[in-house]
């Protein structure tokens, strides 16, 4: 009878190797189920079509523009100033009322000048005496009595005398202070009783008919604009009025800060409704008109590396397309392709394209966040964005 020997167990490495093996089995199934599955899903939402997105839409057209420019403005007074006393004194009188229009010349206030008039009287006592004196000696230097010299000491003295009566005269003058131009007062600044001293302001003064308007324009501009060019105003505080003027003095200096230079208009005032540090839009023309193709501002990308626009175009569907609930579409397909293009001037609501849009082409005027090229959209003109070249602010 022959012997059998006990069979050997596997050795640990054999059944390292076998469970290594059959995890990468069950590991590799389950990612390259997982991976199917992926590509699957990939494939479907790939081929899933995208639902059109709705925009509104304008034609592009083609506008005749002259080369207008405009600039933000400040009126300015004419004439302005605070009315001010070159002597000092206490205010006896006032003469006017507050915002009230005056003539030049005419009395404003009138300070105390009793000390001065009873000066003035004893100066011209003694001018008097002198001029007496004068006269009485020249005649005893005719007569040779006297010398010339004296003459001469009496004469000058007369006239010394005659010269601090008008100074004093001058200063009593000054304490009356007048208006140095026609315009409209302001608030008063001073009361009976109080004392002024010299240069303490008393009253606004104001001419407002004629008025400036002093504005600043980039230095590209310095030679296209000329003085007579007429300029339009609008200010806030009266929406819809046009205030007309003419330029009448270009500032020759280049402020090196900006780099613009100053320009002022004069515009009539004869109902005194424009008023000195009012804000204003300017507007004028530079030149003739051109023929601009124009599109609302909300139908333009502003980008750093370009400015966009999208147009929509109108293609044939192909053969058994469907919506997303696999139903098919029927009708006209409208996709956008994204254009980059030139922008030029703007002017209100629109906005020049100097290159890459024809007229008449029709553009995505809403809705750009959710477009990208080529995709679908569908056109809904119920509610447009404003598209007006001078549009204005509903008052509410």
């Amino acid at each position: 009878m022959s012997k059998t020997s006990p069979k050997r167990p596997p050795s640990t490495r054999k059944r390292m190797i076998l469970m290594l093996i059959a995890a990468i089995v069950v590991f590799g199934g389950v990612f390259g189920i997982k991976a199917l599955i992926g590509a699957q899903t990939n494939k479907f939402f790939d081929n899933m079509p995208q639902p059109a997105a709705a925009v509104s839409t304008a034609t592009a057209r083609q506008l005749a523009w002259s080369d207008d420019a405009e600039a933000v403005g400040t009126f300015v007074a004419v004439n302005g100033t605070d009315v001010t006393t070159e002597s000092g004194g206490v205010v006896r009188s006032i003469e006017f009322d507050a915002g009230q229009p005056v003539r030049a010349g005419a009395v404003l206030v009138r300070l105390n000048t009793s000390n001065e008039e009873a000066t003035l009287r004893a100066l011209e006592a003694s001018a008097k005496l002198a001029r007496v004196q004068a006269t009485r000696w020249q005649q005893l230097g005719k007569d040779k009595l006297v010398s010339l010299d004296d003459v001469q000491s009496r004469v000058t003295a007369a006239a010394t005398a005659q010269a601090q009566v008008d100074a004093q005269r001058a200063l009593i003058a000054q304490k009356t202070i007048r208006a140095p131009f026609s315009g409209v007062l302001g608030i008063r600044k001073v009361n009976l009783g109080q004392f002024v001293s010299p240069g303490d302001p008393i009253v606004s003064l104001q001419q407002l008919d004629p008025i400036h308007l002093d504005f600043s324009l980039p230095e590209q501009r310095i030679g296209e604009l000329v003085e007579g060019t007429v300029v339009r105003a609008r200010v806030d505080a009266m929406p819809g009025v046009v205030f007309d003027g003419k330029v009448t003095a270009i500032e020759p200096l280049v402020d090196a800060a900006t780099r613009n230079f100053k320009a002022q208009a004069t515009v009539q005032n004869p109902d005194g409704k424009l008023r000195p540090g009012s804000f204003a839009h300017v507007g004028f023309a530079l030149g003739g008109e051109r023929q601009v193709v124009v599109v609302p501002q909300t139908a333009v990308s502003f980008n750093p590396y370009g400015n966009a626009l999208f147009v929509v175009e109108k293609t044939a569907r192909k053969p058994g397309e469907t919506d997303m609930q696999g139903k098919p579409l029927t009708g006209d397909k409208f996709i956008v392709k994204q254009r980059f293009v030139k922008t030029g001037a703007t002017r209100g609501d629109l906005i020049a394209i100097s290159e890459g849009l024809k007229a008449g082409e029709q553009v995505a005027a809403s809705g750009l966040l959710k477009l990208r090229n080529d995709a679908e959209v569908t056109i809904n003109n119920k509610v447009q964005p404003s598209a007006d070249a001078a549009p204005q602010a509903a008052n509410r």
